[in-house]
């Protein structure tokens, strides 16, 4: 049976099927207190049951691109769901230290498959002129889900345990598997004109990492992630007590309005690409004056509202940049390893330069960051116009 389902519906779905994806790393890092104390003799090895996810996809993101490219998106999309709901369920039983660590390695190819797969189904279910709004709702789906985790599932759920947390999150990732199945239809997945599927892994790779149109999304991404975390891990401890609590909650809010609401009016006269430079740009002086001024709570506010138009336009410029859904499945697999790199080393990268540079550098490295994803873009910018039409 398949339901007759308007785009906007879909669209709301698939990003539904996001913020299930983003509580895969919520589940652990919100009661990252009751994980803790549930698995008493990981001691330090506890930190892997976050970072594993990311260390598939930081591994295989173009190749889930290219398996999204040649077996369809919506199949693709429901396997992960159907995955990762099953494993999340199984979790709930709180296994032994050793088994919950091989579940989410396996939960990690689960979460890369659907955030390649839904926003490519996104923008092939969106109207033209509604695709640059649906994918900056889309670019929202990691904070909205910490935030409904940390703000509402919690607090609903007291002393009850990241047991039933686990089980809860199943059940949501089946039902949005049920749904999707219900009301999505499979999307043509053509490879474009003079764009044949890639034989091969490192073919695959050459041919997103050297397409400048595929690789730009994925390469402003990266100097966006390698930031994006780890300042709002850091940053609120370099403020007084009061500030940071207001910083902390603040700042993916911040980020998330600009997206929502700043990005798709913004569309309607510039580019994505456009976009993500003046993001950068408001960024660089902003971190820089942070650093400098005694308004350290304001300008972590500003930072994050200007990254929020980085957020929202580096989705934007996914179709915008690429017509065919191949090479947009490729994209979004790009953005999801450099994404996933950018989490894996933002952090430690960032506490190393606070270790010898002590504060000033924890406002010196983003700024220089900030610079290459501009140098990055312009780079990427120009090879574009040199290509033929």
């Amino acid at each position: 049976m398949k339901l007759r389902c308007p785009a906007p519906f879909q669209v709301f779905l698939l990003w539904f099927a996001g913020l299930g994806a983003a509580a895969q790393f919520a589940k652990i890092a919100v009661p990252f207190g009751q994980v803790r104390d549930a698995f008493p003799a990981a001691g330090d090895d506890i930190g892997w049951l976050l970072s594993l996810i990311s260390l598939v996809g930081a591994v295989l993101g173009v190749v889930a691109g290219d398996v999204v490219q040649r077996f369809g998106a919506r199949r693709i999309l429901i396997a992960g769901l159907l995955l990762g709901g099953t494993i999340s369920l199984w979790q709930a039983s709180l296994p032994p230290f050793a088994m919950m660590l091989a579940s989410r390695l396996l939960e990690g190819f689960s979460h890369l498959a659907i955030v390649v797969a839904a926003p490519t189904l996104i923008a092939r279910v969106s109207a033209p002129q509604h695709v640059g709004l649906a994918m900056t709702l889309w670019s929202t789906f990691f904070g909205v889900s910490f935030a409904l985790v940390a703000w509402v599932v919690l607090p609903l759920l007291g002393a009850s345990g990241i047991a039933v947390l686990f089980a809860g999150h199943g059940g949501l990732m089946l039902a949005i598997a049920l749904l999707v199945t219900l009301a999505v239809a499979e999307q043509p997945h053509d490879s474009g004109p003079g764009h044949a599927p890639a034989s091969g892994i490192i073919a695959t790779h050459a041919r997103a990492y050297l397409s400048p149109r595929i690789a730009a999304p994925a390469a402003g991404w990266l100097f966006y992630a390698l930031t994006f975390v780890s300042l709002l891990a850091l940053l609120p401890e370099t403020l007084p007590r009061e500030e940071a609590a207001w910083a902390a909650g603040l700042m993916p809010l911040v980020s998330i309005a600009t997206s929502l609401l700043a990005v798709p009016l913004l569309l309607r006269r510039l580019s994505s690409v456009a976009i993500i430079l003046l993001g950068f740009a408001l960024a660089v002086p902003l971190v820089a004056l942070g650093g400098i001024l005694d308004q350290p709570l304001v300008f972590a506010i500003a930072l994050f509202a200007a990254l929020g138009l980085v957020q929202g336009a580096s989705f934007a410029a996914v179709p915008e940049l690429n017509t065919s859904a191949s090479d947009q499945a490729l994209a979004y697999g790009l953005v999801a390893q450099t994404g996933n790199c950018g989490n894996l080393l933002g952090t430690p990268l960032l506490l190393a330069v606070l270790g010898t540079q002590g504060t000033g550098g924890m406002y010196v490295l983003p700024a220089a960051l900030y610079l290459l994803g501009i140098l990055a873009h312009l780079i990427l910018a120009h090879r574009r116009r040199k290509m033929p039409i």
